[in-house]
């Protein structure tokens, strides 16, 4: 069974960071575009980030310059460091990938990961 496996929320001050990953495993041939996307209480869900297989990157304007995405190919893993984090940037945090596996290529999303910044 492919899935997407999400780490590293949690509780975080203002200005403070953290680092969010996602796996993929199972019988996996590529991954395409691989991204994370957020869902805060009483908003639409929004794009955050996104990547390419060739490492191509895009950003929300609201996070540009404070996040970073990345990703370890040979590990099928994305990851998201969030520095300066704000209270705004409170949200469940859910990572996507468009994935080909032995059904096809088909769009994939984790279980999501809570981010909540408080002091």
């Amino acid at each position: 069974q492919v899935q997407l496996v999400e780490s590293g929320g949690g509780l975080v001050q203002p200005g403070g960071s953290l680092r969010l990953s996602c796996a993929a495993s199972g019988i996996i041939f590529r991954i395409n575009v691989m991204g994370w996307y957020r869902h805060a209480p009483g908003k639409q869900r929004e794009l955050v980030a996104t990547i390419t297989s060739g490492r191509s990157t895009n950003y929300a304007d609201s996070v540009k310059c404070r996040f970073t995405i990345s990703r370890d190919n040979r590990k099928n893993t994305v990851y998201l460091q969030m520095n300066s984090l704000k209270p705004e940037d409170t949200a469940v945090y859910y990572c996507n990938a468009d994935l080909w596996t032995v059904t096809g290529w088909a769009p994939l999303w984790g279980q999501g990961t809570q981010v909540t910044v408080s002091s």
